[in-house]
């Protein structure tokens, strides 16, 4: 059913389930019997290093690998013992994005359309080209469009038969800033009305458009939370300090309320802290008790960019 802009599910109990899935090649347990689940109406920010097992879990998810040993789900149906009932249920814009580059933007759309047997797939095709912002380059080969316009496409032919799940993996690769705003705006209305699972080596995307993160390492979830409580729990706040003189590390561990110091470039320190206001006038009595000089002070929060690389050792975020 066509819903304004936007697609609407016709099933509440919409979801995305994983359920203690295992994947080993060779020697290598790429998965180490993970779980997770995204509900209708929540978009789930799925991330990770390189070879952490991302985008294993997310070709076992589609169906595309089996696992060895438990299961995934997509709208209460297994992907694994049901294939085609629960690949009706979503819709896959993959890493690589495998198009057609010889067929006409609206030819590629028409054959996907074919494909998942749609209703009325002339107009469905008009709705999702304005949709993604398409329309005028429809009448192109796929060939000839920059790498930005092809996620379009295959943003497009993930959402022609109207899944009530999308699993979008690095959606944005490709596009400019302008594009990557409009596309962020279609993928969070769509989220309002379906189960998103997005993955992106963009970790500002991730802020910008998730309602929960997932991160995996080294094959096992080592978070799952909303951004907000993973700040929480990893030293959310943090107090900024730059002095004229050159200060022990061992003397500022000495402030009360710091759960970590860190000494960075420039003879800049980084305070975290669960009470900022605190740390800040801790740091300013210190100063004056050693005639230290503040050149800057300043309280920030911590973006995800920095949980990442605490959980993940550093890595940068990837497949």
């Amino acid at each position: 059913m066509w819903c304004g802009t936007h697609f609407c599910s016709r099933f509440a109990g919409m979801s995305i389930e994983v359920k203690d899935l295992t994947k080993i090649y060779g020697a290598q347990k790429a998965l180490d019997n993970i779980s997770f689940k995204a509900e209708k109406g929540e978009i789930v920010g799925f991330l990770g290093p390189n070879g952490a097992g991302k985008s294993t879990t997310m070709k076992l998810i589609t169906g595309y690998l089996r696992p060895d040993s438990g299961s995934a789900l997509v709208g209460g149906i297994n992907v694994q013992e049901n294939p085609l009932a629960a690949k009706r249920k979503f819709g896959y814009l993959p890493e690589g994005n495998p198009l057609y580059y010889d067929m006409y933007v609206r030819e590629y759309l028409d054959f996907a359309a074919a494909v998942h047997h749609v209703k009325n797939k002339k107009q469905k095709i008009e709705e999702i080209l304005e949709t993604v912002g398409l329309t005028a380059e429809s009448r192109k080969k796929t060939g000839q469009l920059s790498k930005g316009y092809k996620q379009r496409v295959g943003l497009a032919a993930a959402l022609l038969h109207d899944p009530e799940a999308l699993i979008l993996d690095e959606p944005t690769t490709g596009l400019d800033p302008n594009q990557i705003i409009e596309i962020r705006e279609v993928i969070r209305n769509l989220g309002k009305n379906k189960t998103v699972l997005f993955s992106s080596h963009i970790l500002q995307e991730v802020e910008a458009i998730c309602d929960r993160i997932v991160i995996i390492h080294k094959g096992k979830i080592v978070a799952d939370d909303k951004l907000e409580n993973l700040q929480k729990g990893h030293s959310g706040h943090f107090v900024m300090v730059q002095f004229k003189e050159t200060v022990s590390p061992s003397l500022l561990e000495t402030i009360a309320g710091i759960n970590r110091l860190e000494t960075m470039q420039g003879g800049l320190y980084r305070f975290h802290t669960d009470d900022p206001p605190k740390a800040r006038k801790e740091i300013m009595e210190l100063s004056l008790q050693h005639n230290l000089n503040i050149v800057s002070l300043q309280t920030g929060e911590q973006r995800l960019e920095e949980i990442f690389r605490a959980l993940t050792g550093n890595n940068a975020a990837g497949g």
